[in-house]
């Protein structure tokens, strides 16, 4: 490579470092530039072996500033890529369409959850959803748990209480909060007024006979009994006279409609399964969900209902109820489902539970479980989840919710309340070396002193042992060969020792060494750090005591993390940290 394209490559690498460090907040990396640079370079594909080690030290010197720094000289290479950065900081990526007939202070929503466990991740764009919308509208946001199905979907009893906190962890409060399962009566009057309008007929056909008949648009025999009869068959369903599968109540639609699955469908069955609300318990007639669904939406004024494009048969179903009753049905809007990256675990409140119960997740809010309350634990704020969910828009096509969306929204939240402290991994691949902190050219210093926060000098500084430190194995430079501790100075690497060499800044300007964390080996705290890939133990420096559980700090280097617990014995996981760290953490992102 001659000296002009590497000149190029070097002014080229480092635009492209300070904007992707400025753009995510934290320290760039050559592989995360390697991809913009080539692809906006074709001219330097060709010698793609030797660019990584023109890159590194750019990257490295970049480390070494801080923010303003950054932008200043983001804005002397590239101006056009400073003002992008800029226009995404003002630019509102977030907003949903309108409504349609929508009218401010008239809009009412609801988000209507089976309570059969707490939130995965996917559950949350729809209060997401509609707590934007009722914030623009000056709406109403209902919160109805559809309950009733104590069978095949069985309520959870922790999950009510787990749902509505997870939706005031979004940002959001129900004004009105209801349980299907306390309205059981309610359903049972609109029922019997059905039945008086001609619109729903009691039927004791198995499910096969029925569904043969339906299929062949043929009339169950049952179509045309009086209403005097199916009020003394329904009076009985409702007093528990019948057994699952023996009786149900139908609504009369088009028995020859061109879609079989609108055909006479089941409004009311029994079910011998008790509730395990003490409330419900005895009750043993349970509406299907098109039925109940339809009347509360109707009685608690819904204007806009937000459901799966998979779902577009129930609005058909309710609008022949709507009909008979003469009531006016609300806009209907579809969207695509969503699906999560990440995650090895399937995003299904079933498979979760499944895995608590045999031991393989600790609990919902395990780091690796894709759930609300994971997210919560791992100190992602609600904001960050909303504002990617509310940037999928209202696409009938499935979308995927990319979680890096999530980790950015987070990190502009997060980064400049969260300070800094060290802390080094020691994992198998890369396990943490100790070695001690020798005199060299200079005397070396007992401590170091980084800052808490670069961009915040005012905050103050650590004061980190620096006697003998952990390192991570990966960030040992080859024997004789020169490092940078942050926030202590330059050592060089002897073999079984580090040999101080000075603590001018230079060094690391000009990119001659590259800056590695360090952590006290024999004053750090012991450490548990919780992932989505399982756990990491290591070594943190000592200050990290001070901070307040609840607080999200950076680990510089490896990320930004919710301190848990100083006590990790203290903790409800059953399969948890043994008592045997000092310090719990839980990993939020990069």
């Amino acid at each position: 490579m001659d000296d002009e394209l590497r000149e190029r490559v070097e002014a080229a690498s480092e635009a492209a470092a300070l904007f992707n460090a400025l753009k995510h907040g934290n320290d760039p990396d050559v592989g995360a530039i390697m991809g913009p640079l080539m692809g906006e370079n074709p001219d330097f594909r060709p010698h793609g072996d030797e660019i990584p080690g023109i890159v590194a030290p750019v990257v490295n010197r970049i480390a070494g500033m801080d923010e303003a720094e950054r932008r200043d000289r983001l804005g002397e290479l590239a101006p056009d890529k400073l003002a992008e950065l800029e226009a995404e900081d003002e630019e509102d990526d977030h907003v949903l369409p309108d409504l349609p007939n929508a009218e401010d202070g008239e809009v009412v929503m609801r988000a209507a959850p089976n309570p059969n466990g707490p939130w995965h991740v996917g559950h949350a764009r729809m209060p997401a959803v509609i707590g934007t919308y009722k914030e623009r509208y000056d709406g109403k946001f209902i919160c109805r748990f559809d309950d009733t199905d104590p069978e095949t979907k069985r309520p959870d009893m922790d999950a009510y209480d787990a749902i509505l906190e997870d939706i005031a962890y979004l940002g959001f409060e129900a004004d009105r909060v209801l349980k299907a399962s306390d309205r059981l009566e309610t359903y049972y009057d609109h029922a019997r007024d059905l039945i008086d309008a001609g619109g729903a007929y009691t039927c004791s056909c198995s499910g096969d006979d029925f569904s043969a008949l339906k299929n062949d648009a043929e009339a169950c025999p049952h179509r045309d009994k009086d209403t005097e009869t199916v009020h003394e068959e329904f009076s009985a369903m409702v007093d528990g006279e019948y057994s699952a599968g023996e009786m149900v109540l139908r609504v009369r639609t088009d028995i020859e409609h061109k879609n079989p699955a609108l055909r006479d469908w089941v409004a009311f069955r029994m079910i011998d399964t008790p509730h395990p609300r003490e409330e419900a318990a005895d009750y043993r007639c349970w509406p299907m969900l098109d039925f109940q669904s339809g009347v509360d939406d109707h009685l608690t004024g819904v204007t806009h209902i937000i459901r799966g494009i998979d779902l577009q048969d129930s609005a058909k179903r309710q609008r022949f109820v709507y009909d008979y009753f003469d009531w006016e049905y609300p806009e209907v809007l579809h969207w695509g489902h969503v699906q999560v990256d990440e995650y090895d675990v399937k995003l299904s409140t079933s498979t979760i539970k499944e895995l608590i119960e045999t031991g393989e997740l600790t609990g919902w809010d395990d780091p690796r479980a894709p759930t609300i309350q994971s997210m919560r634990r791992r100190g992602i704020q609600g904001q960050a989840l909303v504002d990617s969910m509310t940037a999928l828009g209202m696409s009938t096509s499935d979308v995927d919710l990319a979680m890096s969306s999530v980790y950015a929204n987070n990190r502009d939240l997060v980064d400049d309340e969260a300070n800094r402290y060290f802390f080094v991994r020691d994992r198998d691949d890369d396990p943490a070396v100790e070695l001690p902190v020798v005199d060299g050219d200079a005397s070396a210093p007992e401590t170091g002193h980084p800052p808490l926060h670069p961009d915040y000098p005012d905050r103050g500084e650590r004061e980190v042992p620096a006697g003998r430190i952990a390192v991570e194995s990966s960030d040992l430079p080859s024997e004789g060969e020169r490092v940078w501790l942050k926030g202590y100075g330059c050592v060089r690497y002897e073999g079984d020792e580090l040999t101080f060499v000075g603590a001018s800044i230079d060094v690391v300007r000009d990119g001659d060494v590259d800056v590695i964390h360090w952590a006290p080996a024999d004053e750090g705290l012991d450490t548990l750090l919780r992932t989505v890939s399982g756990d990491v133990r290591g070594i943190a420096e000592p200050a990290v005591a001070e901070v307040d559980p609840d607080t999200v700090v950076q680990f510089v280097r490896v990320g930004f993390a919710r301190i848990d617990a100083f006590d990790p014995e203290a903790t409800d996981e059953p399969d948890g940290p043994t008592g045997e760290e000092d310090l719990l953490a839980y990993y939020a992102h990069p």
